[in-house]
């Protein structure tokens, strides 16, 4: 398991934080989330560690989380 500098999970909370707030409200739900948290989770371990490179990797997913789970 890839280990995370606290500068580095401090920018890929706000970054799902961020990212929820793209979410619509019907599907806002802790499944939503914890699925873009490792989104996330696995764009930083593959190397994306800035703020913009990974709040496109979750945005890109919301799509996809609402046809799994819609």
């Amino acid at each position: 398991m890839p280990q995370f500098d606290p500068a580095l999970i401090a920018v890929m909370k706000r970054v799902l934080e961020d990212t929820m707030t793209r979410v619509p409200l019907e599907h806002s739900t802790t499944a939503a989330k914890a699925y873009l948290a490792e989104c996330i989770l696995k764009a930083a371990a593959k190397g994306q560690t800035d703020y913009d490179a990974l709040i496109v990797a979750a945005t890109d997913q919301i799509e996809a989380f609402m046809s799994l789970f819609g």
